[in-house]
């Protein structure tokens, strides 16, 4: 489909241009009398946008920051957001925590309508953190700080077939009013509607795809854990792999996007646009769902193969429910998530039993675990207290933080990290950034990782992480 633009007022309704107008009145009158810049936003229904995700693609100013994170199935949930007009940025430790309270004072300090509609309607913050407190190091990662929000200038929310837009402004001293909403209009004149990019079924040229270490590179740490687990030394530890693809063209993020959205609709399909860098996935995991005082997760771990024959795929899960290696997986992350959350919660509960979770390629053992809170910690809290999982990390996790980059020999930036959205009143949505890949020009590095137990054979490990490379090698690969 083409692209078609609209004009503001078919954007956003009366009401909503209402109460920008007194807003920036309001918000030009607090600019000059602090003396540092206001805030303010406004949302509203719209009707002209039915794929919030194509607008932004379509819509994006350069290399401007842009975000995307959907999970089709459930209710047709979107969320799409482009441009900054605040960057919540931070390192170490205690970056979770840091961030929080900075996005908590810069929200509670806006002109802002409140959410009371779609999720992620309204005044959010986008953006991920990478796995480790220092991670991103690495050259191939610039644009992605271990812990980054964005504040953006235009969102979008849809749930039910219902969209909403949220236009924020941010108002300095010497703006008038007329600078003000002459800026509002531009930017709502240059979005554009419209369908995602097809994938070209049939790219020219050669493509070379090449494991950043040998594959007997991963088969050796894999079996050197093994041998420190059974020593005693720690129950779980999670190692990965990196892969680099290498296109005779740019790989094009906003078409392998649209191919993950449709495989994969029951995943958290996410793109974090970053200068010419775009971090894409369609992730399987939930970190931690925040509404009001309840959170809830998933401990999701063990994995087997799909089949094509339903007997056979019916079978595979089976044996995958009945695997001791799998299950005693499974309950190592189930335990570890109970155990943060119950300090700070009035009850949690997990299933008794876990499930199968299956997705296009692949399916996995999942537990849902929920918790009613008994303190207001909001998402980005949440997700600092819960990550990393032993379903990304391992237990014990003080002493794997360390042994994970010593024996994996690489920088997992923001793979397995957690990625997603909050609102003004601490509610949101992390998932963690797994089947996942970095696009930069026409190199893509693509990551997949294998929790490794007692039981764990390096060649079946090895095998794993291939089927789980399958999510988007084919795509980035011709």
């Amino acid at each position: 489909m083409s692209d078609v633009a609209f004009r503001t007022e078919e954007w956003l309704d009366a009401a909503a241009l209402a109460r920008l107008e007194r807003r920036v009145e309001r918000g030009l009158k607090q600019a000059r009398s602090s003396g540092s810049a206001s805030l303010l936003s406004v949302t509203s229904r719209c009707e002209a946008a039915d794929d919030p995700t194509a607008i932004a693609v379509r819509s994006r100013r350069g290399e401007e920051p842009w975000f995307c994170f959907e999970q089709p199935d459930r209710r047709g949930s979107a969320i799409a957001a482009l441009g900054c007009l605040r960057a919540l940025e931070s390192d170490g430790p205690d970056r979770f925590t840091t961030i929080a309270r900075a996005w908590q004072e810069l929200a509670g300090s806006a002109l802002a309508d409140p959410p009371e509609r779609a999720p992620g309607s309204g005044l959010v913050a986008v953006g991920g953190f990478a796995f480790a407190p220092t991670g991103s190091a690495s050259r191939h990662w610039h644009g992605f700080p271990p812990a980054s929000l964005i504040v953006p200038e235009l969102s979008f929310a849809r749930e039910a077939g219902a969209t909403w837009l949220t236009v924020n402004a941010a108002l300095a001293a010497d703006d008038t009013p007329e600078d003000v909403l002459d800026r509002v209009d531009r930017r709502l004149s240059e979005l554009r509607t419209g369908s995602l990019p097809l994938l070209d079924p049939s790219p020219a040229g050669a493509y070379e795809v090449a494991s950043t270490m040998p594959p007997s590179h991963y088969e050796e740490a894999v079996a050197r854990a093994v041998q420190r687990i059974r020593a005693g030394e720690l129950e779980k530890v999670v190692l990965a792999r990196e892969v680099e693809v290498h296109a005779p063209i740019d790989h094009d993020p906003a078409a392998v996007l649209g191919v993950l959205r449709d495989a994969f609709p029951s995943c958290y399909v996410f793109a974090v646009g970053r200068g010419d860098a775009t971090f894409l996935a369609a992730s399987p995991e939930l970190l931690v769902r925040r509404e009001g005082q309840r959170a809830s997760t998933v401990a999701l771990a063990g994995s087997t193969r799909r089949s094509s024959d339903p007997a056979v795929d019916d079978h595979l899960g089976e044996q995958l429910l009945q695997s001791d290696k799998d299950r005693e997986e499974n309950a190592i992350v189930a335990r570890r998530i109970a155990r943060a959350l119950r300090p700070h919660a009035v009850w949690v509960t997990a299933a008794p039993e876990p499930a199968l979770v299956k997705v296009a390629n692949i399916q996995h053992l999942g537990a849902a675990i929920r918790a009613q809170l008994a303190a207001p910690l909001g998402a980005v809290e949440l997700a600092g207290l819960l990550h990393p999982t032993p379903a990304v990390g391992g237990e014990p996790g003080e002493l794997v933080e360390t042994l994970i980059p010593a024996l994996e020999g690489l920088d997992r930036g923001w793979y397995a990290g957690p990625v997603g959205w909050t609102d003004s009143v601490g509610d949101g949505e992390f998932c963690v950034a797994l089947r996942c890949a970095l696009l930069r020009g026409r190199t893509a590095r693509c990551y997949s990782g294998c929790g490794i137990v007692r039981d764990s054979d390096p060649a079946a490990e090895l095998a794993e992480s291939e089927v789980k490379l399958q999510a988007l090698l084919p795509l980035l690969a011709g």
